[in-house]
């Protein structure tokens, strides 16, 4: 019994139902009654310390939890790192969660964090409105862009350029990436109006604060397939060095994914980024993840295939039941042209976790398919045959093995050059070798077999006329060299009857023929050979009003429509892209590169409140 006669579990009645309605002044009360009879009671003392939070009392709750540390041990870290962050404690803050014990496991538990924010908004009154309301947009955020939920319309305003940052950072989430670039420049616009008002902000200060409004504007571009405008404002961002190492991070980890197997030396310039101190803690649990599956293809692709298994390895061993860690080593092992061990691995992965049976089987079908074409040209006496190169070709392109197809050519023609040089069947596979050559952009691969054919038949303008393009792009010199064996204009002229041709059967267009009505008796116009606009005599046609309205664009265009329907020239400065998140808020692939949410954090009481700088997420490429 406690102390007035009354019951202990009476009492955990009391707090219960005092924490259902909101009342933490009077749960404290019977908190108190309880932890007198039992002083070291973990979870009365973790109540009250989620009560003094709730109450605002963050000195008391920090108290609380240092008196009795050794009993609380790490159950309350995370309540004590935003006591201290609530009372601008921010170092001590950030060294109470780097200590923390299997962190991930208390963080990113949206559904949680949206119930106390909207809990807080209806019940509370003060100069922090705003901060939680940018705070609870961040979480709606990222519940659409990591966990995919469905959009839901809270009433949020959107006054604030944070607000409107998150906001868009949910309609990307939800796909309307159209959508959510307006929104961002409508954020732009904001921040832009509410910084030019501070006299002490500097025009660079202002490029800072927009570089996570630019970063997710590039994302968006890089979403819809123009990767080239998107490099180019992932660069700019790059550029101004901001102080968010999420923003960056983010930011890096899309260019490289944008670069793929290409300018791999950029590529190792740009992931030094993703490894600065700190990264870590400024990116969702799934933007970290992206990174790392990254760094794993990074390394393949430069080459680096110890490195390579030692990444993808630790990556299974943290995601057992992703597909992708083994994927990264399915691709390393087939670079390595051991097929059979790739598929061993797939069936294995695919046995033990038959929820990605299918994505895995589909992979294990390709590596089949290249296996079948490795078991063909084994076939020594059918290799070289046409209807075997033509198979093998094929199966390459499907492949997209555009360098597995051409070596095929390549050892069929050296068969015939040796065995029947000059034969129909070594000119034919030639021929077919520089057309698909010439076809998948390998101009300069297929030089030599247009010389070859050219030499043996001079008289083949349109072979003279493909090596000339090739040598275009490699050798001008060589090119203008060999267009002076190209046939004059005259000699090309053909003997073709205008009239019989438009009346052809198929021509889409026919002249009509006026009738002749020349009268030998009139001096003829001197200007009759002109066109009939240049002749001096030539006043135009009349133009009536509706006409001058109409544009000449598309149709049902109006006049200057064109221009404000071109993002580009709306746009008050370059995009770019980030992760939901508050007020300070720093987003593949584009696993999830886009850049967070952003989400405010209060000022000490009498300081200065300055917007919070963006956090982090991905919601843009994390794979390639």
């Amino acid at each position: 019994m406690a102390s007035g006669g009354v019951s202990v579990a009476s009492l955990w009645t009391e707090v219960n139902r005092c924490g259902q309605n909101g009342d933490y002044t009077r749960a404290l009360k019977a908190l108190s009654k309880i932890l007198h009879e039992s002083r070291d009671d973990v979870t009365a003392l973790h109540c009250k310390i989620v009560c003094l939070v709730q109450n605002g009392s963050f000195k008391e709750a920090l108290n609380v939890m240092n008196t009795h540390s050794k009993v609380l041990g790490s159950e309350v870290v995370f309540e004590k790192a935003y006591c201290e962050y609530r009372l601008n404690r921010v170092e001590s803050a950030l060294k109470t969660i780097e200590g923390a014990a299997e962190q991930t496991d208390k963080l990113e538990r949206y559904d949680a964090c949206k119930s106390v924010y909207t809990d807080l908004i209806r019940n509370s009154q003060d100069e922090y409105e705003e901060e939680r309301k940018t705070n609870l947009a961040a979480v709606v955020a990222a519940m659409s862009q990591w966990e995919k939920a469905p959009s839901e319309d809270l009433g949020l305003p959107e006054s604030t350029y944070e607000l409107c940052y998150n906001s868009s950072c949910s309609l990307i989430g939800q796909g309307q990436f159209t959508e959510a670039f307006n929104k961002l420049q409508q954020a732009e616009e904001l921040c832009r109006v509410s910084l030019a008002d501070d006299s002490d902000v500097t025009e660079e200060d202002i490029e800072s604060e927009l570089a996570v409004i630019h970063s997710q504007m590039a994302y968006i571009m890089q979403l819809q397939g123009r990767t080239d405008e998107a490099l180019q404002l992932y660069n700019q961002v790059i550029k101004l060095k901001p102080s968010d190492v999420g923003l960056l991070a983010v930011t890096a980890n899309n260019i490289i994914t944008i670069n793929k197997d290409q300018n791999v030396f950029d590529s190792k310039k740009k992931v030094k980024l993703t490894n600065a101190e700190g990264v870590e803690y400024k990116l969702a649990k799934k933007q970290v993840q992206a990174i790392d599956f990254n760094k794993a293809l990074l390394a393949m692709y430069t080459n680096q295939a110890d490195q390579c298994r030692k990444l993808s390895s630790s990556l299974q061993s943290q995601n057992p039941g992703h597909p992708r860690p083994v994927l990264i080593q399915v691709a390393q092992l087939c670079r390595e042209k051991q097929h059979s061990k790739a598929i061993e691995l797939l069936q294995q992965f695919s046995d033990q976790h038959p929820e990605s049976a299918s994505e895995i089987k589909m992979t294990m079908a390709q590596l089949y398919l290249v296996q079948a074409c490795d078991v063909l040209r084994s076939i020594e006496e059918f290799k070289y045959k046409s209807g075997m190169v033509s198979a093998l070709v094929t199966m390459y392109s499907h492949e997209e093995d555009i360098d597995g197809a051409i070596d095929v050519f390549k050892q069929a023609i050296e068969h015939y050059q040796s065995e029947q040089p000059g034969s129909a069947i070594h000119l034919a596979l030639v021929r077919e070798a520089a057309n698909f050559k010439l076809k998948y952009g390998r101009k300069k691969e297929a030089i030599s077999d247009l010389e070859q054919l050219w030499k043996q038949n001079t008289n083949d303008i349109h072979t003279l006329a493909q090596l000339i393009s090739a040598y275009s792009l490699v050798d001008t010199d060589k090119a203008k060299s060999l267009s002076k064996h190209l046939p004059s204009a005259d000699t090309m002229s053909f003997n073709v009857d205008v009239d019989e041709l438009e009346n052809s059967h198929g021509a889409t267009y026919v002249r009509k023929k006026a009738a002749k009505n020349c009268d030998p008796k009139a001096t003829p116009d001197p200007e009759r050979w002109l066109p009939m606009r240049e002749r001096s005599y030539y006043r135009g046609k009349k133009k009536g009003k509706k006409k001058e309205q109409i544009g000449k664009g598309t149709q049902g265009a109006m006049a200057g429509a064109s221009a404000e329907l071109d993002a580009s020239k709306t746009a008050s400065s370059p995009p770019t892209s980030p992760r939901p998140g508050s007020a300070s808020g720093s987003s593949t692939a584009p696993a999830s590169n886009v850049v967070p949410p952003r989400q405010q954090k209060p000022a000490a009481s009498g300081a200065t409140r300055k917007k919070a700088t963006q956090k982090k997420k991905k919601g843009g490429k994390g794979g390639w």
